[in-house]
């Protein structure tokens, strides 16, 4: 083989899946301390005046159901949408990436 000059492309390896791996997993825990803090925080003191609270473990929430059917207290819609997201993202990358380390070791 001649040289050219120009380097040779590197094959796309499983670092660049790692780095989406983290990055997603960076903004699900973003999410979910969005979540913890409106949740804990800042309707703390809701179950006091609320007779039908509702508290949700995954992602962290605490309601508020009025007589009338309002709802006081939830989580955005699109915290609720980043949040499953990101951590759906996360692990399909991190599985992935796992998967393609394993093939390129037992080579």
């Amino acid at each position: 083989m001649t040289h050219t000059g120009q380097p040779e492309a590197s094959p796309a390896g499983p670092s660049q899946l790692w780095g989406i791996a983290a990055a997603a997993s960076v903004v699900f825990l973003i999410a979910w301390g969005l979540s913890w803090i409106k949740a804990y925080a800042i309707n703390d003191d809701l179950p006091n005046s609320c007779g039908d609270v509702r508290r949700q473990v995954f992602p962290p929430e605490v309601t508020c159901v009025s007589v009338s059917g309002a709802v006081t207290g939830a989580n955005a819609g699109w915290v609720q949408v980043l949040f499953f997201a990101s951590f759906v993202v996360a692990v399909l990358f991190a599985s992935l990436a796992l998967a393609v380390t394993m093939a390129v070791r037992k080579k």
